[in-house]
């Protein structure tokens, strides 16, 4: 059911499971409403990284709260997607409250991961519950040496085993680099990268960075690869057919896609799952999309035997893709990439400087935007809001005027609550 709090009004939630199948019920009170609710535009919200239908339902309520000022005149009807992701509950998000098991962590001593992380966890891979345990205790305890660096390793490879089963293949990269290499290797790399970004917040103090805080930054890209995956399989089996039978149900509704983090990558494979003949989506906005940035491309520029996983789908769009972007964003910027492929050569890199290191292969749409598509317009948030902005095609536009505010290790990441980020997704779908 839809939150009686939300700050717009139509509003209604659609739910789906990690296969992407949805919530009949709210799927056909979707139908039935919205037509007879008199809407002309369909915002439809796909969240990123979210332990629980609280905290989506929170950034809905306020990314949506301006629009009804911003747009008074238009017949508007609001859509928050909901998918089972998760993140971890030490990651800030900009004007948020924390979470109570965050806010008790800060008592001594402090578990590696609080009791919502585990939770989280949990939940997202079920039946490895002791494999869980176990990492959580490793992380604890930092036991010395290799060995068990290697056991971590070799224990989030569990983990991984168990979010791959089942899901469908909608990755155009194959597995990260990450995740195969030597463990105690990868351990050290992500804990230099952390140590740049955040020199106060690591155990190390002023000696060098201690790997086992790259051994959870280990388990948290587990769990984004799993999330990747997962939002994929959802906007393509899920959201995408679901879209198709709204056209068919009410004709003269327009669409517009809107998608945070993973979100973005969910509404973007909604494209590839959109059925034959549709042309119900008007707008589709990127908001620190955290998928390749070739993911639109037919050619790769380092392989070019080779394509995107969505080449060419943005015409699947009557109206543009418009994919925001910020280098202000350091899960993106710098963890994205060194997950993608570590560098294995230079560990004083944060930020920019790992993507000039790391070079554009590796690269996220949120970070730089798009890139090998011929054609791609490419301006800052000023200009957009100025506008008009192109009727078609791909729009990376430079967002970092606003989003600009996170602590380590996301940055920025999360920083998509702003009238102007709205008024964007306005612009892109021409709603008056």
């Amino acid at each position: 059911m839809a939150d009686p709090g939300m700050s717009v009004t139509p509003y209604w939630e659609l739910t789906f499971d990690a296969d992407g199948d949805v919530d009949g019920p709210e799927r056909d009170r979707l139908t039935a409403q919205v037509t007879d609710r008199g809407v002309r535009d369909l915002v439809v919200f796909a969240h990123g990284w979210n332990n629980d239908r609280s905290g989506a339902t929170a950034l809905y309520r306020r990314f949506f709260a301006p629009v009804p000022e911003l747009a008074p005149r238009a017949r508007l009807g609001y859509v928050g997607v909901i998918w089972p992701s998760m993140r971890f509950s030490d990651e800030p998000i900009p004007d948020f409250p924390r979470s109570v098991a965050a806010e008790e962590a800060g008592a001594a001593p402090r578990p590696a991961l609080d009791k919502d992380t585990r939770r989280a966890l949990l939940e997202t891979f079920p039946d490895r519950t002791t494999v869980v345990d176990r990492l959580a205790r490793m992380l604890d305890e930092r036991p010395g040496g290799e060995a068990g660096l290697t056991e971590f390793g070799r224990l989030v490879r569990l983990l991984l085993d168990e979010g791959r089963r089942g899901a469908a293949d909608t990755d155009e990269e194959g597995e990260p680099a990450v995740f195969t290499l030597d463990p105690a290797g990868v351990c050290e790399e992500l804990a230099g990268a952390l140590a740049a970004l955040d020199p106060a917040g690591t155990t190390a103090g002023f000696g060098l960075p201690d790997p086992w805080d790259g051994a959870k930054e280990l388990l948290r890209q587990a769990t984004y690869y799993t999330m990747k995956r997962r939002a994929g399989a959802v906007g393509e089996h899920g959201l995408g057919p679901l879209v198709g039978r709204l056209a068919e149900a009410a004709p003269g509704v327009r669409v517009h896609l809107v998608g945070h983090s993973f979100g973005g990558r969910l509404v973007a494979f909604a494209l590839r799952g959109l059925p034959e003949g549709v042309r119900a989506v008007k707008s589709v906005t990127l908001l620190q999309g955290a998928f390749s940035h070739y993911a639109f491309a037919s050619r790769l520029p380092h392989d070019p035997d080779r394509a995107g996983a969505l080449k060419g789908r943005e015409r699947r769009i009557d109206g543009p893709l418009v994919c925001c972007h910020s280098h202000f964003d350091s899960a993106l910027g710098t963890f994205y990439p060194l997950a993608s492929r570590l560098a294995g050569d230079d560990r004083s890199c944060a930020g920019n400087e790992i993507a000039a290191v790391l070079g554009p292969r590796w690269g996220a749409m949120g970070h730089d935007g798009v890139q090998a598509v011929p054609g791609t317009a490419r301006t800052d948030l000023a200009a957009a809001l100025a506008g008009p902005l192109p009727a078609s095609g791909c729009v990376s536009v430079d967002v970092a005027a606003v989003v600009r505010r996170g602590g380590a290790p996301s940055g920025a990441h999360s920083d998509i609550v702003h009238p102007e980020l709205a008024r964007v997704v306005l612009a892109a779908g021409r709603i008056a």
